[in-house]
């Protein structure tokens, strides 16, 4: 495996700068390219009564390949777990960096990274919410991508309708809430990790509570904590995106919560930094039973973070404890 300083060069090319490259480019007529993509052949064996079963691939022109936990059983109901990548990366390159594969292998959940479209720039993208990241006008309906995703996976395994997750950085972050808001009866929770919600709440109505988690560096740079606009620096606007707590605020509004954001007592340790235990996790209060919103604020840390197994391991707790009722 890639150093993670190495990791974390290359997405830095390949999230950051192409990122600067589209909004820079914003306004060009080009539309972004690829399609909803649906169906495909699995190459998994093997069936249920304890005989052997393989990562198999889904997605048809759009191929994605799911990774099998130890000891899986196809015909046991099993939780999915579906991360998205940041702009301009794929999935595999930001979970080399991020680590959630093999932590979900060993908890026993299925996982899969798949890959959003390429624009007119070359990059691949999410259709996420209007702040980012389609930057060409492209018409890709990735809510209708991943809904397609879990149906397939579901056809060839069995998975638990009622624990089904997701998680995303950067762009990636902007799909998993848009997914939320547009398919909350598919998604159990999600992780946004350095993203955002929209900036109106009108334009997220999900038709079901969904238990959250915001995950955001203070000294993130490309996607600022306290919120902002991507357009900002190349004179567009409309490019708008809440920070944080802003997130969490309209997550817990849409969720019923109807209390405060409060801090937990104390720091943990999720990143491999020189901090120490640099996280303070901060959920609201009065939330219907079964339902969080939680805020995990990594002091210090930038757009790409460093996490240990810890931040995985946490992310998946919070999610096997948070099933669709």
């Amino acid at each position: 495996m890639l150093h993670s300083l190495t990791l974390r060069s290359l997405l830095r090319l390949g999230s950051f700068t192409p990122l600067l490259v589209g909004l820079a480019a914003c306004g060009d007529d080009t539309a972004g390219t690829g399609g909803g993509g649906t169906g495909g052949g699995g190459t998994g064996g093997g069936s249920g009564g304890g005989a052997s079963f393989t990562d198999f691939q889904v997605g048809g022109d759009r191929p994605v390949t799911v990774r099998v936990p130890s000891g899986f059983d196809p015909s046991e109901p099993t939780p999915l777990f579906i991360f998205l990548h940041g702009y301009g990366a794929t999935g595999e390159l930001n979970d080399l960096l991020l680590g959630f594969g093999p932590v979900a292998k060993e908890r026993g959940l299925l996982f899969a990274a798949p890959d959003g479209t390429r624009d007119a720039n070359n990059s691949q993208f999410w259709n996420a919410t209007d702040a980012c990241c389609n930057f060409f006008g492209s018409t890709v309906d990735d809510v209708a991508y991943i809904r397609s995703l879990i149906d397939e996976i579901s056809q060839k395994v069995s998975v638990d309708p009622k624990r089904i997750y997701l998680a995303g950085h950067s762009n990636g972050a902007f799909m998993s809430n848009r997914f939320a808001c547009d398919a909350a009866d598919r998604v159990a929770a999600f992780l946004s990790l350095a993203g955002a919600t929209y900036a109106d709440p009108s334009d997220c109505t999900p038709s079901e509570p969904v238990s959250m988690i915001q995950a955001h560096g203070t000294n993130d740079d490309t996607i600022l904590y306290e919120g902002g606009d991507l357009g900002t620096a190349f004179g567009r606007s409309g490019f708008v995106y809440p920070g944080a707590e802003g997130t969490v605020s309209i997550w817990a509004e849409l969720d019923g919560c109807t209390g405060t954001l409060e801090a937990e007592a104390g720091t943990v340790d999720l990143l491999a930094d020189d901090v120490g235990a640099e996280t303070t996790v901060s959920r609201f209060t009065g939330c219907p039973s079964g339902v969080d919103v939680e805020l995990w604020s990594h002091a210090e840390a930038g757009h790409i973070p460093s996490p240990t197994p810890a931040f995985a391991n946490a992310a998946i707790d919070f999610f096997l404890a948070h099933p669709k009722p």
